[in-house]
């Protein structure tokens, strides 16, 4: 188990006082019996009402509605969690679904939808070609080998880069240029396991660096929002690969949002009256600390 505790900053910074649209947050992450929500805070700046939801994912959504103008658009969030990661190197898949190909039941097709179905063009076959070769290269179907081939494939051959523009880069332009963020590595791997038909989703929230504890690390993409996928597999349920870090099972992650694609699970989205010149900047500060750490170094 691991005890977390995530502050998470945002701010907007405009040359006036501008209005505010309704702005869409997603912070809070849900209670399930791998992560322990123990305490969550939110301030915001200016003031504004406040009401909550659940997405069609049942994902908790704040919706903020503001009252006033301002130069200065602030989001602080701060969450407490206990983390339990997937036990052990291996994860129970049902005889059936342990080889690729093999087909989902036909009473969960309709619930997987269209996490089973590619979102975005490959008129050339190369995504789906990559695929096939780190498949052949496996020397078996095994669907478990697949997958963490796939995932360590991913961090070997392709270069990390931190971009600060938003939206992702489409899989076939990942593949091309053989390199992009967290989030256009979880897309790619998720275009490219839908391929052979798995279902995958795309998860969004934070990633825990042991090394900001003072302990050894070679994890990238910590200190902003992180992306990484689950897969759905018969047995063993929906099991989360990070392609950024090549890990498996959610150790050092703290799952936020999960959603069909990249845009439906977005930490912060809104809009403001007025002009783009209006816009200053916008400034991200994450921090992910190991409570149990942090208490042993008090």
């Amino acid at each position: 188990m691991q005890r977390l505790t995530v502050t998470h900053r945002t701010t907007y910074s405009y040359r006036r006082p501008v209005n505010f649209g309704e702005h869409r947050l997603m912070f809070r992450p849900r209670d399930t019996h791998d992560l322990r929500l123990l305490d969550a805070t939110l301030s915001i700046e200016p003031q504004a009402d406040l009401r909550w939801l659940h997405d069609v994912f049942g994902n908790s959504v704040t919706v903020a509605k503001f009252l006033s103008p301002s130069d200065t658009l602030r989001f602080e969030s701060k969450i407490v969690i206990d983390r339990y990661p997937l036990p052990g190197l291996e994860f129970s898949i049902e005889p059936f679904a342990q080889q690729i190909p093999f087909s989902y039941p036909a009473s969960e097709i309709p619930d997987l939808g269209r996490t089973i179905e590619r979102h975005y063009a490959d008129s050339d076959r190369i995504v789906t070609e990559w695929t096939r070769n780190v498949l052949e290269r496996n020397g078996s179907n095994d669907t478990e080998a697949f997958l963490r081939s796939i995932n360590t494939a991913i961090r070997d051959e392709f270069t990390y880069s931190r971009r600060e523009e938003p939206g992702v880069q489409s899989p076939v332009v990942t593949l091309k240029s053989r390199s992009g963020s967290c989030r256009d590595y979880a897309l790619f791997m998720m275009e490219a396991v839908r391929s052979v038909g798995l279902a995958a989703r795309f998860i969004s929230g934070y990633l825990y660096d042991p090394a900001l504890d003072g302990q050894e690390s070679d994890v990238v993409g910590a200190g902003s929002t992180h992306a990484w996928i689950q897969v759905y597999l018969p047995g063993a349920g929906w099991i989360e690969f990070d392609p950024t870090n090549a890990t498996v099972g959610g150790r050092n992650l703290v799952p936020v949002a999960v959603a069909r694609e990249p845009g439906q699970a977005m930490p912060v989205s809104g809009t403001f009256d007025g002009t783009a010149e209006d816009f200053v900047a916008m400034n991200v500060d994450i921090k992910v600390h190991s409570l149990r750490m942090l208490e042993s170094v008090a």
